[in-house]
């Protein structure tokens, strides 16, 4: 920048001024050194960068929080427009207050011009308290034959258990999705809805509904290995203190949690038999390839491992299969709005980049490293780009098993394999209703209104 300066010439107040302009140049060469510097003494003691949750599949719960100003306010961040709570369409009552006087002058006001100034809503719930039927079965003895009789039971009222349908439906959703002991639901019932209930009445209700929850999940489950498209993956959980592994398979339109004690492919193999989806959307792990004709592996993961090469070093090769990343799933979000010509041509393109990105140099194990697994697996990252019922990562899967993380973590777990059981066709009946917009309670209150000698409908 100055080679063509003849610093002889130039004046004392021209030189500082020259050295001013430099200063910041200067700031930002030792900074680029030091960083160099740092770099090579890892490489040099072979040490690796911490993992995180940006850079590996860690939860984000193990990532190191941002910490807060000293003051203890928050960062600020870009304000956005406020909204206030929509009027509900269908109030039950209204009231109307009309103004008598004036409040500044005291001034009889009249009541034919007055127009509503301020509407709002007031929202209160009623006193909650369980709805009892009494049954008397009347009856006595024949006085023809002699022998004893009772009058038949009305439907849905028959004998058994004094706990309709609704506590039903309420418990199971209670303790399943949100997590609640039995003994913390016990209080609940009793100080929320005046309900006395025992702990064995609430296992026992759990245990009714094993038979037609696992009916409504062997219904989810046939519509699931039929699909043509299936996202999978998978989580520890702990049954009778073993680790186990709850999978997860979304489609479309349905979910299907199981919980198997492998994670091998067999539990794979077991569930669909001798039928395979066209496409299978998932890590890269080994016991979920191989299962459809066509396989699309998951972006992120693959984002989140050149992110790690990035940390371990490598400022070529993984800085540019980053960016090609972002921009397939760029093209992945713009796809209902292009020809499938066009997709058909971003696809090769972005076969022709990643061959430049290929050739590219690395530096560190880990770029080495993906660099392997990306030469042998290109065919499987852009299957999404040109079929648009393949989504270019597998988080649909993630936030399916997140609420199971979340029971295992509060819960620690299963002491019973029938409990296991219920609890994934639970979720597959939940994930299910979520995944089409419907209610979770209605649905759970279908499906254990469903006889369990018959499958209930999806």
């Amino acid at each position: 920048m100055t080679s063509d300066i003849d610093i002889s010439k130039l004046t004392v107040a021209e030189k500082d001024r020259l050295i001013l302009s430099l200063l910041p140049l200067v700031g930002q060469l030792q900074a680029a050194l030091a960083r160099i510097a740092e770099l090579e003494a890892r490489l040099a003691l072979h040490e690796k960068p911490p993992k995180t949750p940006d850079n590996s599949s860690l939860p984000p719960s193990k990532g190191q929080k941002i910490d807060q100003p000293p003051d203890g306010r928050k960062p600020s961040r870009k304000s956005r427009p406020g909204f206030g709570r929509a009027l509900e369409p269908n109030p039950d009552r209204i009231v109307d207050r009309l103004l008598d006087t004036c409040p500044h002058c005291a001034a009889a006001w009249p009541a034919e011009p007055q127009t509503p100034q301020q509407v709002y809503d007031r929202i209160e719930l009623p006193p909650i308290k369980p709805d009892v039927t009494r049954v008397r079965l009347f009856g006595g003895r024949c006085a023809c034959c002699g022998e004893r009789a009772i009058a038949a039971a009305p439907a849905g009222l028959e004998p058994g258990s004094p706990f309709g349908k609704s506590i039903e439906a309420i418990a199971i959703y209670l303790h399943y999705a949100q997590a609640i002991g039995i003994e913390r639901l016990r209080l609940l019932f009793g100080e929320l809805f005046g309900l006395s209930i025992s702990e064995g009445a609430l296992c026992n209700i759990l245990a009714r509904a094993q038979a037609p929850l696992q009916a409504a999940a062997s219904a989810i489950s046939a519509l699931v290995t039929a699909s043509d498209v299936v996202a999978s993956d998978e989580t520890s959980v702990r049954v009778l203190t073993k680790t186990c592994w709850e999978w997860v398979f979304v489609t479309a339109a349905c979910v299907l949690h199981i919980i198997r004690p492998s994670r091998g492919a067999g539990v794979v193999r077991a569930l669909f038999g001798e039928l395979r989806p066209r496409v299978w959307l998932s890590d890269s792990l080994g016991s979920q390839r191989g299962h459809a004709d066509i396989w699309q592996v998951c972006l992120a993961h693959l984002l989140r491992d050149a992110q790690y090469a990035i940390d371990c070093g490598d400022d070529g090769f993984s800085v540019a299969f980053k960016r090609l990343l972002l921009r397939a799933i760029a093209i992945g979000r713009r796809r209902d709005r292009l020809l499938d010509t066009t997709l058909a041509q971003y696809r090769a393109d972005l076969d022709r980049r990643l061959d430049r990105v290929l050739a590219l140099p690395r530096r560190g194990e880990a770029a080495g490293k993906l660099r392997r697994r990306i030469a042998r697996d290109r065919e499987h990252l852009f299957v999404f780009v040109t079929d648009r019922d393949v989504h270019a990562t597998n988080n649909v899967s993630e936030r399916a098993l997140r609420p199971s993380v979340i029971f295992r973590k509060v819960t620690n777990g299963f002491r019973s394999e029938w409990g296991a059981q219920t609890y994934a066709a639970f979720r597959s009946v939940v994930s299910t209703a979520k995944i089409n917009n419907r209610s979770v309670l209605d649905d759970l209150r279908r499906v254990l209104a469903i006889p369990s000698s018959s499958q209930a409908p999806v």
